[in-house]
């Protein structure tokens, strides 16, 4: 059911609201809100069994070798994360409806936060590092997507393309944390994992772990000095906000640390790091809450100082500590859900969130400003609230264990943390609401509440402000015991205590401070409208994150157009030798220390045959090097050489190769020769006598180096693992072709791939020559080329070519399991068939009888290959065998004997029908007479 949960908003619900668009905006809602709703409540059904210590868990098996598998589980503290994601989506999902405009497209924001809300859910219920790790990128993917919701809105692609640098970069850093942990434990399963604490901190590899780790932690949930990112997201449109401030992407750092918390409690270095961190975070954040102009840079701020707090928590780790971390996470996703919301419903109405302009809307929107009055108080930690007891919770942890001369500081920053929290909670409601005249400067006169339906999840989430400030034990306090027990795995847990009163203490006075403090200071700082013209970017200068982020992509623009300018230089001399250098250098450096002598194994002479081989060989290679110059004859000194590489392949009786080489021979030669249309016949000289004499240098360095590694392999007894491959090819492939069953059976992903790569190179070609002209004049100028129809005699045998080149094909694609052949070589051998015909007949003709529609069918016949392909490796799941695990059959008939039926021939069917796709696809493109001047006339002498 896990899977379920994550797919019903993957799948369902993006395809769901793509669909509903057609009826109405009303109906699309209806569709979301109904996707959402059902995994919530699906989640729900799982509450009571998981709240009561238990845990449920699903996995199917997929990369077991390495260690890589579909696993999930659902425990308290995946269940609380979850609930979040998908109760206060619901919500956002309701106020979406009201708040976007008809004009903005209410199904693209949905499907959008539909694919969020499943990467976040991924995260939650992941019990495999790595596959938390694709739902973790695709977070920072969707976030991406939804802060650039609004494409013409420079600051808002700004932004996104930010929260996806910074968040992106941590994701790479986490990936290699995550690694190590692999190397460490020998697994990727979470709760494995969780109960190797000791093995992994007694490792040499901890510290590197724990930094990479806590960079993802740190980038993703807007840790200092990563926090930039955040406050310029706010571009998004205010569900996204709402959204990702509250329970999705910001939180998905601190869903990371409480996670893996077991592996890192009790490391000093983990402690000091995190708990410096998070404090820092949380003073300084508050502090430039306070000084924002934008409404919602305020609360992005705010949410930042409220991050920090969470992470301070997890630092300390103490289980009270943690229970305090898990009762805020809570807290701050029900009023910073609402705030944003609220704060959504003033710009929609007033159409202004300049604090600036926000003034004495009292009378305008009293409902909002009682709603925004009771989550700012919950923000700000005001008794009766739910984060007053969270915040009491937090002073008392820090006292409780911090000492020393850092106890101290570190009770001081939270104080003036709260005092800041206060001030700009303050500021929040006064500065709207009562500071000034009634709407002033707001641009809207006429600003008016919102219908119902747009106040109502505010309404609930302030509510629940209240309700768990008053009662938190009773409403609560179960779920945050349980997701302590399940973050820091101990047997035992007293309880939170969550309780409105715990008598006079030192973090109740913490907190009075903080309250009268932040009074005092905002209405200090708000005489005379002092705050509203006082700014902090001057007094910060260069030291702004954004600032130091965008330099940085500067730096980094101009260095990479540096060595652009100084390497792209046209040439492809140079390239060449920029590469032979480099891979001479790399080949050689882990060789200097090693010996370099040949070994002992007793040689055999020479044949005949090899040594005729290699004199026409090195005379190809000659000629090839004579006459470079002369494009044409280059071409066709390539094809020789690829004839003696198939005369060497018979040689040495490897017939699967040999005609795999001689079809891709004649193919790319072909290609290569219509392809001079587009160049001159010639190849100017560019090297002086100093780049001829350095480049045969290095020519021969790199051939002496290479012929002599293999020198030093053939003379030294090895263990070659095609004895494996000889004995289970049968038994287990079921097939006696050796190389067809490495291709479809053993290494079936790996030509999976490769069709792949081919079938988007092909298509790749299309896109560059899509509009491309090529008019070659003259001979000495380009090469002209016509598919005019050929002499009568040419296109009766060519007539006569294609159907017995299909008989060939199709016998050489039958019997490749067992004999040489296979998709590929009668893939290639049908296409060489078909190129006749365009020779023979022309382009238009022979596309025109094949219904290519200039070459545009070959691109559905790469596709149907690769689903072919796929679908055949996709079937071996329904047999929980991997993907590409192929099946074979004895089937006796009365009439025809004994058949042997594969399923690794329809894989073979996929990529006989990929070839052709791909290799006529490019045919088309270069013949093609919008593309080249191959279909012009002949230019006149």
């Amino acid at each position: 059911m896990l899977p379920i949960i994550i797919l019903l908003p993957l799948i369902l619900g993006t395809t769901l609201v793509s669909w509903l668009k057609q009826f109405s905006r009303g109906v699309t809602a209806l569709g979301a809100i109904g996707v959402s709703l059902t995994s919530f409540i699906l989640l729900l059904t799982q509450s009571k069994q998981v709240f009561q210590g238990g845990a449920v868990s699903e996995s199917w098996p997929w990369l077991t070798q390495i260690g890589i598998d579909f696993s999930f589980r659902l425990d308290a503290l995946g269940l609380i994360f979850s609930l979040l994601i998908t109760g206060i989506g619901t919500l956002i999902y309701i106020y979406a409806y009201y708040y976007l405009s008809p004009q903005n497209s209410l199904s693209k924001l949905y499907a959008l936060l539909m694919l969020f809300m499943a990467a976040m859910l991924g995260i939650s219920l992941s019990n495999n590092l790595i596959i938390l790790l694709v739902f973790w990128e695709l977070t920072s993917i969707s976030s991406f997507l939804l802060v650039g919701y609004w494409s013409n809105y420079d600051a808002a692609q700004r932004g996104s393309r930010m929260a996806l640098t910074i968040t992106g970069m941590g994701g790479l850093a986490m990936l290699g944390g995550f690694i190590l942990i692999g190397q460490v434990t020998g697994t990727y399963q979470i709760d494995q994992i969780l109960s190797m604490g000791p093995i992994i901190q007694q490792d040499p590899l901890f510290v590197p772990i724990l930094l990479l780790i806590l960079l993802g932690a740190f980038t993703k949930s807007a840790q200092f000095p990563f926090h930039f990112w955040l406050p310029n997201a706010m571009a998004a449109p205010t569900p996204v906000s709402a959204y990702l401030h509250s329970a999705t992407m910001v939180k998905a750092g601190i869903f990371l640390l409480a996670r893996l918390l077991p592996i890192f409690a009790g490391a000093s270095l983990y402690h000091n790091i995190v708990t410096t961190v998070g404090l820092f975070t949380l003073c300084m954040a508050a502090f430039f809450a306070i000084f924002k102009e934008d409404l919602k840079g305020l609360l992005a701020y705010s949410t930042i100082s409220h991050l920090g707090l969470i992470v301070c928590l997890l630092g300390i780790g103490s289980p009270l500590a943690v229970a305090a971390a898990i009762f805020h996470i809570i807290n701050h996703a029900t009023f910073k859900a609402a705030l944003f919301m609220l704060a959504g419903i003033i710009d929609h109405e007033t159409q202004t969130r300049d604090l600036r302009k926000l003034s004495g809307i009292w009378q305008m929107l009293p409902f909002t400003a009682t709603l925004t009055m009771i989550t700012a108080a919950a923000m700000a930690g005001v008794p009766l609230t739910n984060g007053f007891i969270s915040k009491e919770m937090f002073f008392t942890e820090l006292l409780s264990n911090l000492s020393g001369g850092f106890g101290i500081l570190a009770a001081i920053i939270a104080t003036m943390a709260g005092i800041f929290a206060v001030a700009y909670s303050t500021r929040l409601v006064h500065g709207v609401f009562f500071d000034g005249a009634v709407g002033k400067d707001v641009p809207n006169k006429a600003a008016h509440e919102p219908p119902l339906g747009m106040r109502a999840p505010a309404i609930l989430l302030a509510t629940l402000c209240i309700l768990v400030g008053i009662i938190p034990a009773l409403l609560i306090e179960p779920i945050v015991n349980a997701g302590t027990l399940a973050s820091t795995q101990i047997a035992q847990f007293d309880g939170a205590g969550l309780a409105i009163w715990h008598g006079f203490n030192l973090p109740l006075l913490m907190s009075a401070i903080a309250l009268v403090g932040g009074l005092v200071f905002y209405f200090a700082l708000a005489r005379n409208g002092k705050i509203r013209r006082m700014d902090l970017d001057p007094y910060l200068g260069k030291l702004q994150g954004k600032l130091i982020f965008e330099n940085a992509l500067k730096r980094l623009l101009l260095n990479a157009r540096w060595i652009k300018r100084n390497t792209e230089t046209g040439s492809l001399q140079t390239y060449i030798f920029i590469i032979i250098l480099f891979s001479i250098a790399l080949v050689a450096s882990p060789l200097v220390n090693q010996g370099l002598s040949a070994g002992s194994r007793e040689l055999t002479h020479a044949p005949w045959v090899a040594i005729v081989l290699w004199l026409l060989l090195f005379s190809a290679c000659w000629m090839m090097l004579w006459f470079h110059h002369e494009r044409i004859k280059a071409v066709l000194i390539t094809g020789a050489v690829g004839l003696v590489v198939t005369m060497v392949f018979v040689t040495l009786s490897a017939p699967d190769l040999a005609l795999t080489q001689i079809t891709v021979d004649v193919v790319t030669t072909v290609l290569l020769l219509m392809s001079l249309s587009l160049l001159p016949q010639l190849t100017p000289y560019e090297s002086s006598r100093t780049q001829r004499w350095r480049d045969g240098v290095i020519a021969i360095v790199a051939g002496l180096g290479i012929g002599w590694i293999t020198w030093m392999m053939l003379t030294r007894d090895h263990n070659s693992i095609s004895w494996f491959f000889v004995q289970q090819s049968l038994p287990l492939g079921g097939g006696s072709n050796i190389v067809n069953v490495i291709l479809v059976d053993f290494r079936g992903f790996d030509t999976f791939g490769e069709i792949t790569v081919l079938g988007i190179a092909a298509i790749g070609a299309l896109c560059m020559m899509d509009g491309m002209r090529a008019h070659g004049t003259t001979m000495t100028q380009g090469l002209t080329y016509r598919f005019n129809p050929s002499p009568l005699m040419f296109r009766m045998a060519a007539s006569w070519v294609l159907p017995l080149a299909m008989v060939v094909s199709f016998y050489i694609l039958l019997r490749g399991h067992n004999y040489p052949g296979g998709g590929f070589i009668a893939g290639l051998i049908t296409s060489m068939a078909i190129i006749i015909q365009y020779i023979a007949l022309g382009q238009d003709y022979a596309e025109k009888l094949l219904r290519a529609n200039s070459g545009r069918r070959y691109e559905i016949w790469i596709g149907t290959g690769l689903v072919i392909a796929g679908l055949s490796g996709i079937a071996a799941w329904l047999w929980s065998r991997p993907f590409l695990t192929s099946a074979h059959i004895y089937v006796d008939t009365p009439m025809f004997g004994t058949f042997h039926l594969a399923s690794a021939a329809i894989f073979d069917v996929g990529v006989y029908i990929t070839v052709v796709g791909a290799a006529m696809l490019l045919i088309s493109v270069l013949g093609d007479s919008r593309h080249s001047s191959m279909s012009g006339p002949l230019p006149k002498e």
